[in-house]
């Protein structure tokens, strides 16, 4: 398997995979990911200045995907990480983890100091990969996600 950056050629098949895992998952599909504008855009959005998307490559095929970018409506120093999701084949295998160093490790030269995330409480396993990694939960929600279903709020302080 291979993570790279998007390309655009594959803003389709991360929208589907992204799509599928909340249906798979039954998961609110309003104030989420999913009803997000910008889903069949990534490759675009994550043009923007302080941000990078990474995919999973398996066999030639898109099979999951996180990014990194400024949080909206926050402090210059504040990043966000976005739109973890994986394909039920490569779940266990490691790719998440690594993908989301990957994603920290560009924050950290985009001078970020804190990564902040959220996510559904039902996403447990998620969750305690976000513990081992070292985020922690916070009170509330940071910046303008427009994910108002989600209600568990994480951060980690980015170290230089």
């Amino acid at each position: 398997m291979l993570i790279r950056e998007i390309q655009q050629k594959d803003n389709e098949s991360i929208a589907k995979v992204i799509r599928d895992i909340f249906h798979e998952l039954d998961a609110p599909k309003v104030g989420t990911a999913y009803a997000d504008p910008i889903l069949d855009t990534l490759y675009e959005v994550y043009q923007e200045l302080r941000s990078i998307y990474y995919v999973v490559e398996k066999d030639g095929k898109v099979v999951g995907g996180c990014g990194v970018s400024p949080l909206e409506n926050a402090d210059i120093s504040v990043c966000e990480l976005q739109k973890m999701y994986f394909a039920p084949e490569i779940r266990g295998t490691g790719y998440a983890e690594k993908i989301i160093e990957k994603c920290l490790e560009f924050a950290k030269t985009q001078g970020f100091e804190i990564c902040y995330l959220e996510t559904l409480s039902f996403m447990t396993t998620a969750q305690k990969l976000y513990k081992r990694i070292g985020f922690e939960n916070i009170d509330g929600p940071m910046g303008n996600t427009g994910h108002n279903s989600c209600e568990v709020w994480m951060t980690k302080k980015l170290k230089k």
